[in-house]
């Protein structure tokens, strides 16, 4: 284990000093130290590592609960929830089509299409910080469309759960779904409603407390929503959508940080350890025309966002630039579809395809004015937005156009 974080720590060091974001090198790590690949095995079964990995994919989407507002949503109105419904239309469809025509299967289809949908939060949250832009205008409707994601992303799981689960027949599928959504919705009113009680229930200026408190909320909620054939990272998300509302809120973000930085990278270590570099060729062409579609789609998106908003060319460059990495929640589908037994080859198809757009995506990202100037409108020098943040004028453009 220790080698597993001094590994990822090397890595992750190494590559940020050509500015490549931390979860493909975590990958990486695993895949090189892994059984599948000659010279050093540091671990010889990814399973060792399962309890860890599994509490690192929790503590992902808790801190993800806790950074998320339904009231982030309602301020941006009907043009975030426009731009973010289109991105997900474009997405989601071109993977669902593009799922179908490779063949594999229908709920390898089903998996694809979230794989190829849902973009990264963590490296789209990195890359805004890292080049500069929170103040940049088109950073609102950026964060807006991760928003509408994680709203979609829970509903998704949630029905993807007992097709994966391989209910018996469809009044099985049905009520197994049932029960999710029913659970779901349970949860929901939790966060909705008991928020003040379970603030008062976690209370404390002792941060040790604290910690003991939200952790096993967390993990126990988790461990619950799957009797119950909800993810348990979706339970851990509802969680932290409840306790990021309460006082103790903002203290439990600090805290969470760096449990969350060190779990997960054992999630995306874990996950390297389970592919076999060898069977990668056999999902490169696949994987090549996946990544294609994802760029067309993303550029169209962009654009279709850019118009909602009355942005030019380097706006929605950036949008589409900044939206493109896949990451953690194509690696959850992965860890889903490892665990109902679907095809063999989804595997090292989303290892190759998250490792291909979670290198990409940044470096697009730090390069979009390439992209803005065959965007229409970009042949005028319309590059607005297209690099780092101005300072106090581009946070007081930002909040005019706020």
């Amino acid at each position: 284990m220790g080698g597993a974080f001094l590994a990822a720590a090397v890595l992750a060091r190494l590559g940020s000093r050509i500015e490549l974001p931390t979860i493909p090198l975590f990958i990486l790590a695993g895949i090189l130290l892994g059984p599948h690949t000659p010279g050093i095995v540091l671990v010889s079964d990814p399973h060792d590592l399962e309890m860890l990995s599994a509490l690192g994919l929790v503590l992902l989407l808790f801190y993800l609960g806790l950074e998320f507002h339904l009231d982030d949503l309602k301020a941006g109105g009907r043009k975030m929830a426009l731009a973010g419904g289109t991105y997900l239309v474009l997405n989601v469809g071109a993977g669902l089509a593009f799922g179908f025509a490779l063949g594999w299967g229908t709920s390898e289809a089903l998996v694809l299409a979230g794989v190829l949908g849902i973009s990264s939060s963590a490296i789209v949250t990195k890359v805004l910080v890292d080049l500069g832009r929170i103040g940049n205008p088109e950073t609102k409707p950026i964060l807006g469309i991760i928003v509408v994601e994680d709203i979609f992303l829970a509903l998704y799981l949630a029905a993807l759960q007992p097709i994966l689960s391989g209910a018996d027949s469809l009044a099985a599928a049905v009520v197994d779904g049932g029960k999710a959504f029913g659970f779901l919705l349970a949860l929901a009113a939790a966060a909705r409603y008991g928020t003040r009680l379970v603030g008062r229930f976690i209370a404390t200026k002792d941060d040790e407390l604290l910690v003991i408190s939200f952790l096993g909320i967390a993990v126990f909620v988790a461990g619950v929503s799957e009797w119950f054939g909800v993810a348990d990272a979706i339970g851990a998300f509802m969680v932290g959508l409840m306790l990021g509302g309460t006082t103790s809120g903002d203290r439990i973000r600090k805290l969470v940080h760096p449990l969350r930085d060190a779990f997960g990278a054992i999630f995306f270590f874990a996950f390297g350890l389970s592919i076999n570099p060898g069977d990668l060729p056999t999902v490169l062409w696949p994987v090549l025309a996946a990544v294609a579609v994802t760029l067309v789609m993303n550029v169209l998106a962009g654009l279709s966002a850019a118009k909602v908003f009355g942005f030019g060319a380097g706006p929605a460059a950036n949008i589409s630039t900044t939206l493109l990495a896949r990451g953690e929640f194509a690696l959850i589908l992965a860890t889903m579809a490892a665990g109902a037994s679907l095809d063999a080859r989804l595997a090292p198809f989303i290892a190759g395809y998250v490792l291909i757009l979670a290198v990409l995506g940044p470096l697009a990202a730090g390069r979009s004015h390439w992209l803005a100037r065959i965007l229409p409108g970009g042949g005028r020098g319309d590059d607005e937005g297209g690099g780092r943040d101005d300072g106090p004028a581009r946070l007081k453009e930002a909040s005019a156009t706020s």
